[in-house]
C-alpha cells in the first residue's frame, strides 16, 4: 500500500466505526480489560478492520495490535521476531475517547528488520494526520513540519516536561519546572513534541502500538527517544523500564541524568 493509502485506510475505518460514537457510545459499548484499562467497541472494530486491509495487502507481515495482543500474548513474541510488520492502535487515548475528549488518534507502524520506516497518526476529531516516511521528514496535513532545530536551540535549564506517571505531578527533575500530565494519549503527545509544544515526556512504559509511530516522527525532527537507561529505544524494545521522549538527544540526556539521580537518591534512602 502506498503511504496515502494507508492514511486514508485510518481516515476511513475512523468515519466507519469511531466518529459515529464519539460522545455517543452505549454503556455496552465499553468494556474492562483489567481494572481500570478501558476498551470500546470501537477500539475491536476498528483494528479488526486495518489487520484485515494490511494482511490483504502484506500476507506475510506480522500486524500487532494492540486488543489482538491482550487476547494472544505470544503475538508479541512474533512481532520481535518479523523480518516484515505493522503496529496497530485503533482508538489510542480510549479513556479520553470515552469520557468524550478529543485528544484520541488512530495509530500504525511499519518495521522492516526492526527498523520503522513509515508511521501514521490520524487525529480524526482535530482532523490532523502526522505521516513519515524514514529519512523523509513528517508530515502534517500533507506539508512538512520544520525540524526542531529551526526554533533555535533548546533550553537544557527549562525543559517543559509532562509525565504519565500521575504520582509525579506537580513534582520536579532537579531544578527543572514542574512535571505536568500528558494529553493521555502518545497519539497527542508525540505530535505535540514534534511540533515543539513541549520539550518532553517521561513515559512509565513502552508498548510498540504506543511508541514506534511517534519515535519515528520525533526523531524524524532531530528529536530522541530513550530508554529510562540511556539506550536509543529500538522498535523491537517492549520492557524497558520506561521511555524519555524528548526534543533533542541533549534534552533527552539531561532527563535520563536527572531520572538516574532521583533512582539513586531513593536506593540510598531504603
Amino acid at each position: 500500500m502506498e503511504t496515502d493509502e494507508v492514511l486514508t485506510l485510518l481516515q476511513d475505518v475512523a468515519e466507519q466505526v469511531i466518529n459515529p460514537r464519539f460522545r455517543s457510545l452505549q454503556s455496552g459499548e465499553v468494556h474492562e480489560k483489567a481494572p481500570g484499562d478501558l476498551v470500546t467497541d470501537a477500539d475491536r472494530e476498528a483494528e479488526v478492520l486495518i489487520t484485515a486491509a494490511l494482511n490483504a495487502a502484506y500476507p506475510d507481515a506480522v500486524v500487532l495490535g494492540e486488543e489482538t495482543h491482550s487476547a494472544d500474548r505470544s503475538l508479541m513474541q512474533r512481532y520481535i521476531a518479523a523480518e516484515h510488520a505493522f503496529t496497530v492502535d485503533p482508538v489510542d487515548g480510549t479513556k479520553n475517547f470515552v469520557h468524550g475528549s478529543r485528544d484520541h488518534a488512530v495509530m500504525v507502524a511499519e518495521t522492516v528488520g526492526g527498523e520503522t520506516v513509515r508511521a501514521w497518526i490520524w487525529q480524526p476529531q482535530h482532523e490532523l494526520a502526522y505521516v513519515a516516511e524514514r529519512g523523509a521528514g513528517v508530515y502534517r496535513n500533507g506539508e512538512r513540519v520544520p525540524d526542531l532545530a529551526a526554533s533555535g536551540p533548546v533550553d537544557l535549564a527549562g525543559l517543559r516536561g509532562h509525565t504519565s506517571r500521575r504520582s509525579w505531578i506537580g513534582t520536579s527533575l532537579g531544578d527543572l519546572p514542574p512535571l505536568q500530565l500528558t494529553w493521555v494519549s502518545c497519539g497527542i503527545d508525540y505530535p505535540k513534541l514534534v511540533e515543539g509544544e513541549a520539550d518532553f515526556v517521561v513515559y512509565r512504559s513502552a508498548a510498540p502500538w504506543d511508541h514506534v509511530p511517534g519515535t519515528l516522527m520525533l526523531r524524524e525532527v532531530g528529536g530522541a527517544v530513550c530508554t529510562s537507561a540511556g539506550r536509543p529505544y529500538e522498535p523491537r524494545d517492549n520492557e524497558t523500564g520506561g521511555l524519555v521522549a524528548a526534543v533533542s538527544q541533549e534534552a533527552c540526556e539531561t532527563v535520563t541524568r536527572l531520572l538516574a539521580q532521583r533512582r539513586a537518591r531513593k536506593d540510598a534512602a531504603r
